[in-house]
């Protein structure tokens, strides 16, 4: 298995770095106030492809916070109720027979 995954990773780097060989030419963004940025084109895909998954990331964070405050919260909760007092033995009911 462990062959298996690196073969996978192997080939996806491969993939990368041929399509990354392929983008060089240069391009340019132009923004607001004529401020040009000029880079290669797969420099650019990788940025906005970082920003993409920075933002998404971003978005999912309150929502990953609100989950842990609400488990650490049940798990307060919860704690005292455990420690209420000795545990009971219950014995199982005798066989009739």
């Amino acid at each position: 298995m462990r062959i298996l995954t690196w073969t996978i990773r192997l080939a996806v780097f491969v993939l990368l770095v041929a399509f990354a060989a392929m983008n060089v030419q240069p391009v340019k963004l132009r923004f607001y106030f004529d401020l040009v940025w000029q880079a290669p084109l797969v420099a650019v895909l990788l940025a906005f492809f970082a920003a993409g998954a920075a933002l998404g990331l971003l978005a999912m964070l309150g929502t990953c916070l609100a989950q842990r405050r609400e488990i650490s919260r049940l798990q307060r909760n919860a704690a005292p109720k455990e420690k209420s007092g000795p545990p009971v033995a219950v014995q199982p009911p005798a066989a009739e027979g």
